[in-house]
Formats: C-alpha cells, sequence, structure tokens
C-alpha cells in the first residue's frame, strides 16, 4: 500500500468512525429527550405522533449516514485523494 493509499484509509477510517459517533450520540439524544418528556405527554394521541416522529428522524438519519459511508467507500479515492493533494500544496506553499 503506498503512502498515499494509506493516508487516504487513514482520513476514510477517521470520517467512519465519526459518522457512526454522530449516529450513536443521536439515537442516545433522541431516546433520552422522549424518555423525559413522556410523562409530561398527557394525550396518548400525541404520545403516538411523538414517538413515530422520533422513529422517523432515527430511522432516516441512521440509513443517509449508511448510505453515505457506502458511497464515501466507492468514492474515497477521487474525495480523499483530491483533499491530500490540496493539502500537500498548500503545505509546500507554507514551508
Amino acid at each position: 500500500m503506498s503512502d498515499l493509499d494509506s493516508r487516504i484509509e487513514a482520513m476514510y477510517r477517521s470520517d467512519v468512525r465519526g459518522a457512526w459517533t454522530f449516529v450513536a450520540v443521536l439515537w442516545i439524544v433522541i431516546l433520552f429527550v422522549l424518555f423525559m418528556s413522556w410523562p409530561h405527554i398527557p394525550d396518548g394521541g400525541v404520545r403516538i405522533v411523538v414517538l413515530l416522529a422520533a422513529a422517523a428522524v432515527l430511522i432516516f438519519n441512521t440509513a443517509s449516514i449508511a448510505a453515505m459511508v457506502r458511497n464515501y467507500a466507492a468514492d474515497k479515492h477521487f474525495i480523499y485523494g483530491l483533499d491530500l493533494k490540496m493539502l500537500d500544496e498548500a503545505k509546500k506553499r507554507k514551508g
């Protein structure tokens, strides 16, 4: 594996870790808010709407992050290679 490939892989893994960390934090926050607000929602119909809305946010955001990670995996050499080339050029100009 070349130096560029290893740098691309490191950046990709870092972004994937960040994306899934965001998803985990999102799930924790939404479930916490749902749990804490549940006793303050007196109407059963409103509870169902809140529960469905929370589920929709969690499902759609998780699915979109999963799709983003798949697309990044397919195009990581283009995406990160371009970034690394620009960073290397900027470093050359600066130093």
